[in-house]
């Protein structure tokens, strides 16, 4: 697939600005905020208290010495909830939140050559000024290509970089090709558990930085090993079953169907079914459909 660029409407900037800008996220969200630069860039979740997922996003630092801010891309419809909940932990720190929708558009460049056009290594978190904004490459997974905030007019930059602009379901067939969850297109507020969502794989959790919402019991579900499910990837083979529909093995329910898209789709599995039925031959199957899961060559978590 050429190199070429969306804009994700779905996703908006707000923006973290004040001298205990750091502090004030280190202490709630899942990665290092400490490491976030204007050269580099990382993926984070906020949890709730009980270690269940209610945000992601990128994090990265404007790199303009009259405006340092840590900016964030929560998804469009739910950064109200985000600003909410960040009002809440403010109490006396040195900060201003700001949504900055209206400045800056967040989008999303993939495909073969795509970083190389932008500049960028195929260094996940890897970041650089680019056309009045940021550009970086996924924290996530570096073969999902690059994310930027750019102002409206930083759009023309990008074909000039050679970058054919692309509809946003080019991108989601892209995401889904690679077996990569999105935000609540893939898991649940207030339910979802970061490490059976594969977050761990993806780079969104440190696990050497300290405390910070929801941690302890992150951390005990990974070095207690609970895991028991997790999303994978599936090949659907017939009609497209609706994000939410049981999935089945032998006439019992032993998942769920997440979001998916012309035929690559992911769901969340009994990771004891999966090895069962690649043992004895069985079909998992969502109404009609019949699902073949494989684990994400990214992730190494679960090999061996």
């Amino acid at each position: 697939m050429s190199a070429g660029y969306a804009v994700l409407d779905q996703r908006s900037v707000v923006a973290v600005s004040g001298e205990d800008r750091k502090a004030f996220l280190q202490g709630l969200v899942s990665n290092d905020v400490l490491r976030v630069t204007p050269d580099r860039a990382t993926y984070a979740l906020f949890l709730t208290p009980q270690g269940k997922f209610l945000h992601d996003f990128n994090l990265v630092e404007s790199g303009a010495e009259s405006d340092a801010a840590l900016l964030l891309d929560p998804e469009t419809e739910r950064r109200a909830d985000l600003l909410r909940r960040l009002k809440i932990y403010k109490l006396r720190s040195k900060i201003s939140l700001q949504d900055r929708t209206e400045q800056l558009r967040v989008v999303v460049a993939f495909g073969d050559g795509a970083l190389e056009a932008l500049g960028l290594p195929a260094e996940p978190g890897a970041a650089r000024a680019f056309a009045g904004g940021v550009a970086f490459t996924d924290p996530r997974l570096p073969a999902l290509g690059a994310r930027l905030f750019l102002p409206a007019e930083g759009l023309a930059a990008l074909e000039a970089a050679g970058l054919a602009p692309r509809e946003v379901v080019d991108y989601d067939r892209h995401r889904l090709s690679l077996g990569i969850p999105d935000g609540t297109l893939d898991l649940i507020p207030e339910k979802s558990i970061p490490l059976e969502s594969r977050m761990d794989a993806l780079n969104a959790i440190s696990w050497d930085k300290g405390c910070y919402m929801g941690q302890e019991l992150t951390a005990r579900t990974k070095y207690r090993a609970l895991i028991k499910k997790k999303l994978f990837p599936v090949t659907v083979n017939g009609p497209a079953p609706d994000a939410g529909t049981p999935v089945t093995l032998d006439g019992k329910d032993v998942g769920e169907m997440r979001s998916g898209r012309d035929g690559a789709a992911l769901a969340l599995l009994r990771l004891e079914d999966v090895q069962r039925a690649a043992e004895n031959g069985l079909t998992f199957q969502a109404g009609p459909a019949v699902l073949t899961p494989r684990e994400p060559g990214w992730d190494h978590t679960t090999k061996g």
